[in-house]
C-alpha cells in the first residue's frame, strides 16, 4: 500500500507563478501608479485650463480694471478693523464739527454728528460688500437649483417651478424685499434673505434654458442608457456645463444686491449698522444737499458706483471669456 501523497506547503505557489510568489502586490502597484497618473493628468488639465482662462481674461482691459477696483475695495474692507477704531462711529465720541468740509484731519469731511465720513465709508464697505456677496450667493443657489430641476425633470415639475418663477418675475422685487425686511425685522441676515429670495427668478430662467440645451446632447442619453440616475446627470453633466453661466451671473448679481441694499437702507429698511446706503439716507435726512455738504453725499455715492461698475465689468468679461460665441470680443 502506497503512502498518501501529501503536498509540500513550501513548494505550493500561486497559479501561473512558478516561483510561488503572489501577483497581488504587482497588481496593486499598477493600480496605484495608474491612479497617480490619472490624478496628475487631471491636475495638469486644470492648470492648463486656468492658464488659458487667465490669458483670455487679461486681454480684456475692462475686466482688469474691474478686478483691480474690487481687490482694493475688498482689501480695505478686510483691513478696516486693523487700521481704524470703531469707537469713532459712536455719536458720543465724535470730535469733529457738524458737517465740516474735508480737511487734513477729516479727508472726507464730517456728518451731522461730527463723525468722520471716511471712517464711516470704510466701515460701511464691510456691511455693503458682505450683504452683496451673501445675497448674490443665496440668489444664485436658489436660481440654479430651480433652473436645473425645471429643465431636467420637465412635465408638471417644470410647470410648477416656472409658474412660481413667473410670479416672482411679475412682482416688483424691490417692493417685495422692502416688505420682507419690514416684516422680518432689521438685521443683516434679514436684508440678505430679503434680497436673495426676491432676485433669483431671472437666473432660474437662464439656467433652465441652458439645462435644456445640455440635456439634448447625445452623451446625456448614453449616460442614462448606462444606468445614470437623476442626481448623477444633474451633478456630473448638467451642473459643470451651466457653471460658467452661473459664475458670470453671480458677479452681476452682486452688483445688483449692493444697489438693492443701498436702496433699502435709503428707504429706511436698514440693518442698523453703518453702510453706504445708510450714509446716503443720513445725508438726505439732515439736508446735506441744501446745506452744501456735498462730501456727505459724494463719498458713499462714488463708492457704490465704483464697486457696482467693477462687478459689472468683471461679469461682462467673464461672460465673454467663458462663452465660446463671445470669446475674443473685446469689451
Amino acid at each position: 500500500m502506497s503512502a498518501p501523497n501529501t503536498a509540500n506547503p513550501e513548494s505550493t505557489g500561486s497559479t501561473g507563478n512558478p516561483g510561488g510568489g503572489s501577483t497581488t502586490g504587482a497588481g496593486s502597484t499598477g493600480s496605484t501608479a495608474g491612479a497617480v497618473s490619472t490624478a496628475g493628468l487631471a491636475r495638469a488639465r486644470r492648470r492648463l485650463a486656468l492658464a488659458r482662462f487667465w490669458r483670455e481674461y487679461r486681454r480684456q482691459r475692462a475686466g482688469l480694471y474691474g478686478a483691480a477696483i474690487l481687490i482694493v475695495a475688498v482689501v480695505l474692507a478686510l483691513l478696516t478693523p486693523l487700521l481704524t477704531d470703531s469707537a469713532g462711529l459712536d455719536v458720543t465720541q465724535a470730535t469733529g464739527a457738524k458737517m465740516a468740509p474735508p480737511s487734513l484731519e477729516f479727508p472726507f469731511g464730517t456728518d451731522e454728528s461730527g463723525r468722520s465720513v471716511l471712517l464711516m465709508v470704510l466701515w460701511g464697505s464691510r456691511v455693503s460688500l458682505l450683504v452683496g456677496f451673501l445675497a448674490a450667493l443665496l440668489s444664485m443657489v436658489i436660481g440654479t437649483v430651480v433652473g436645473i430641476a425645471a429643465g431636467h425633470f420637465g412635465g408638471w415639475t417644470s410647470a410648477v417651478l416656472m409658474r412660481i418663477t413667473d410670479w416672482f418675475l411679475v412682482l416688483p422685487s424691490l417692493v417685495l424685499a422692502l416688505v420682507l425686511a419690514a416684516i422680518l425685522g432689521g438685521s443683516i441676515v434679514t436684508i440678505i434673505v430679503a434680497i436673495g429670495v426676491t432676485s433669483w427668478a431671472s437666473t432660474a430662467r437662464q439656467i433652465r434654458a441652458q439645462t435644456l440645451s445640455v440635456e439634448a446632447r447625445p452623451y446625456i442619453e448614453r449616460s442614462r442608457a448606462l444606468g445614470a440616475g437623476h442626481w448623477h446627470v444633474m451633478t456630473r453633466h448638467v451642473l459643470p456645463n451651466v457653471a460658467p453661466l452661473v459664475l458670470a451671473n453671480t458677479t452681476l448679481q452682486v452688483a445688483h444686491a449692493i444697489v438693492t441694499e443701498s436702496t433699502l437702507a435709503f428707504l429706511g429698511a436698514s440693518s442698523g449698522q453703518v453702510s453706504w446706503g445708510g450714509l446716503l439716507r443720513g445725508s438726505y435726512d439732515w439736508g446735506a444737499a441744501t446745506a452744501g455738504a456735498w462730501w456727505y453725499i459724494l463719498a458713499p455715492g462714488l463708492c457704490i458706483v465704483a464697486v457696482v461698475m467693477a462687478f459689472t465689468l468683471c461679469g461682462r468679461t467673464l461672460e465673454a471669456v467663458l462663452n465660446p460665441r463671445l470669446r475674443g470680443v473685446s469689451r
